[in-house]
């Protein structure tokens, strides 16, 4: 689901019949779940920054792991934007396993709680290795 939103009579007036011509209203029930997690919203958002918090500090001190990149810590480069612009913190988390190609291969195929697939738009923990997947068609070189 989503919003649209316009101070422009004719674009709105175009939007509800293209809403009304292709069926893409959300059913009442789909409403009512999307209200009732609302309701609960701020509730999952801070055990969501608690868990990242933690998820962070422990790939931090964690002699496997190379680099974290993480905005919300106060080592990142950019915290300060990070803190202008957003409150609490992300969930999302960038790290690089020491090593090679097969050691991050490993890592990903050893993983039991996250899934190996690439999506920003869902609520799944899971892992990426873009060099494999999202990024796989760009020429080494760049």
């Amino acid at each position: 689901m989503g919003v649209a939103a316009t101070n422009d009579d004719e674009l709105a007036s175009r939007i509800r019949f293209l809403q009304n011509a292709m069926g893409s209203i959300p059913s009442p029930f789909d409403c009512f779940l999307a209200n009732r997690g609302l309701k609960t919203l701020p509730v999952r958002m801070r055990q969501h920054e608690k868990n990242s918090a933690a998820v962070y500090e422990f790939l931090r001190d964690d002699a496997r792991v190379e680099r974290v990149i993480y905005p919300p810590s106060v080592d990142h480069p950019q915290n300060a934007i990070y803190k202008k612009q957003c409150r609490g913190y992300s969930g999302m988390i960038t790290f690089y396993i020491r090593g090679d190609l097969d050691n991050a291969k490993r890592f990903l195929s050893e993983l039991k709680l996250f899934t190996l697939a690439e999506s920003l738009g869902g609520f799944e923990s899971l892992a990426e290795h873009p060099g494999l997947m999202t990024h796989l068609s760009v020429p080494e070189n760049e």
